[in-house]
């Protein structure tokens, strides 16, 4: 045990405790939360500082008979939450179980990473929308104004509440072949969906031509005050009507005025990041580590 750091498994972990910890920190994901993981994680475990003070959930698979720490699909960072966050990163990057001889992980922003873990920068982009919707307008930049105005000058509509099957068969097109996003983890993901609909904590936003194509999809999560653009399907078409735009023009106007935080998941591709921006968002940054602790004839493959 490090400082009082204990390892638990999923299945003797205190959820309630371990979830309010989560929900408690201002830096709470909803990728942390216990049902998140539940259906994103293959298998999880946790490390817990005291009872329950300060958590970090530790998402792991295991190949070749070695067990390795990485990141769930839609799941683009985790990291320490609870009280002292930022202090205790460090103590508990070291009581990592010495089990797990590879690491891929991402913390949020809250976490304060010490040098001798190498931590490499990533770019996440918030909007806060609790200005008046003109106010958020006006704070585009001018092409996407432009945009904006021209999809629904050209007969689109923002659409939402329709089939989360929908924005899944887009996005896989996409996705598929330049990630390692499965299968699997679109089932995953539909089930999630299927789980926070109902709660009022999902939901489809889609733009559609004048005949009623839809061009533009994604699916927003909501928690701890934070809406999540958490899952993209953009139909080629949409590009040249600004359907991307306009799509996120409309959850905007619907949402102007509230105490929530729009967060596009961030982009370290400069046209995405460049995109998110362009909506007056302020970049947050976050750090990907890496652990190589396989033995020397596995390092010769993953590296």
């Amino acid at each position: 045990m490090q400082s009082g750091i204990q390892h638990i498994t999923r299945d003797r972990l205190n959820t309630a405790a371990y979830d309010a910890c989560i929900t408690q920190d201002h830096n709470g994901a909803i990728y942390a939360q216990s049902w998140y993981l539940d259906q994103m994680a293959s298998h999880w475990d946790v490390l817990v500082k005291g009872n329950y003070e300060a958590v970090m959930p530790l998402p792991w698979r295991k190949k070749y008979g070695v067990k390795y720490l990485y990141m769930p699909a839609f799941t683009p960072m985790l990291g320490v939450y609870g009280q002292d966050s930022e202090a205790s990163t460090g103590a508990f990057l070291k009581a990592v179980p010495p089990s797990f001889r590879f690491w891929e992980i991402s913390l949020h922003k809250g976490n304060s990473i010490p040098t001798e873990w190498q931590p490499s920068a990533r770019a996440n982009y918030v909007l806060s929308l609790q200005q008046d919707y003109p106010s958020l307008f006006a704070g585009y930049k001018q092409n996407i104004q432009r945009n904006c105005k021209k999809a629904l000058n050209l007969g689109c509509t923002v659409v939402h509440g329709f089939p989360v099957s929908e924005v899944i068969a887009i996005a896989k097109t996409q996705l598929q072949p330049i990630s390692n996003i499965t299968d699997e983890d679109f089932v995953h993901f539909e089930q999630l969906y299927a789980l926070l609909e109902p709660q009022g904590k999902a939901v489809t936003y889609g733009v559609t031509d004048a005949g009623g194509k839809l061009l533009s999809s994604c699916v927003f999560f909501f928690s701890n005050g934070r809406a999540y653009y958490i899952l993209v399907g953009n139909h080629p078409n949409g590009r040249t009507l600004g359907a991307s735009h306009a799509l996120i023009d409309g959850f905007i106007r619907d949402h102007a005025g509230q105490n929530l935080i729009l967060d596009f998941e961030g982009s370290d591709i400069r046209n995405l990041a460049y995109f998110y921006s362009s909506f007056g968002s302020t970049m947050e940054t976050y750090h990907r580590i890496k652990v190589n602790r396989l033995p020397w004839w596995m390092k010769l493959v993953k590296k």
